[in-house]
């Protein structure tokens, strides 16, 4: 959240947005940034369906393709390997697929001759990525139960933004189990120092979602002046470089 704030501030138009997605899709469906959106799900967990999000779909102002999660992992995958799709069994005989033209079918050139997904390659221009702790360099550790494709999207992506809770040297990163690195140096471009970038929403085991200031965001898809209300305050917090 620390750097979509940043890319609020920005003012960038016209984004295809990749996402699981959650209120980093909202928050840019809300600020009329995003033009599209690729995505499994648009959630806020203890709200199922985020409500800026689900504004901007129904007035038309956000197109979107819907994918399964599997689906999407295997876009990100597929541009990760530089690969034109990958092949999956998810989506076959659903909307996701016969409702696509961007999607095909594929048929197994063995003997059982199934019908399977070709998933097409999702490669994207940027990624935007934020992790418990980095060194200066870029390399980044994934320090809770799910690193939530962090490295896919890095690895799909021409350019990757990390920003962490804490930078710390290499030698401090080395001293958890090697499991935790989920990027090296070679996979991340800038690297930025963000306590609690993750915002309102859940960052474990660092802290929790702060439920109130997530109520709040979602209570200003009401009303335009709660909204700019919410926008002014989100804008004034400040991320350390």
């Amino acid at each position: 959240m620390a750097l979509v704030r940043e890319l609020v501030r920005s003012g960038a138009q016209d984004l295809t947005v990749v996402s699981f997605g959650g209120p980093d899709v909202g928050m840019l469906c809300a600020t009329g940034q995003a033009s599209h959106v690729m995505h499994g799900f648009v959630s806020l967990d203890s709200i199922p369906i985020d409500p800026h999000f689900a504004a901007a779909r129904r007035a038309g102002a956000v197109t979107t393709t819907e994918l399964d999660e599997a689906m999407l992992v295997a876009g990100l995958r597929a541009a990760s390997r530089r690969l034109p799709f990958e092949v999956l069994r998810n989506g076959i005989g659903s909307d996701a697929v016969n409702r696509n033209p961007g999607i095909r079918t594929i048929v197994s050139p063995y003997d059982d001759g199934e019908t399977l997904v070709a998933m097409p390659a999702i490669p994207m221009d940027l990624a935007l990525l934020h992790v418990e702790r980095a060194d200066a360099v870029g390399n980044a550790q994934c320090l809770g139960p799910d690193p939530f494709f962090d490295d896919l999207m890095a690895r799909a992506a021409a350019v990757t933004v990390v920003s962490a809770e804490r930078i710390v040297s290499t030698a401090e990163l080395a001293s958890q189990h090697p499991s935790t690195l989920l990027l090296n140096r070679s996979e991340t471009d800038h690297v930025i120092e963000a306590p609690r970038g993750a915002g309102f929403t859940a960052f474990v085991p660092e802290y929790p979602r702060d439920d109130a200031a997530q109520r709040r965001y979602a209570d200003a898809a009401a009303s335009p002046e709660a909204w700019d209300a919410f926008v002014a305050d989100f804008l004034r917090e400040e991320i350390s470089s």
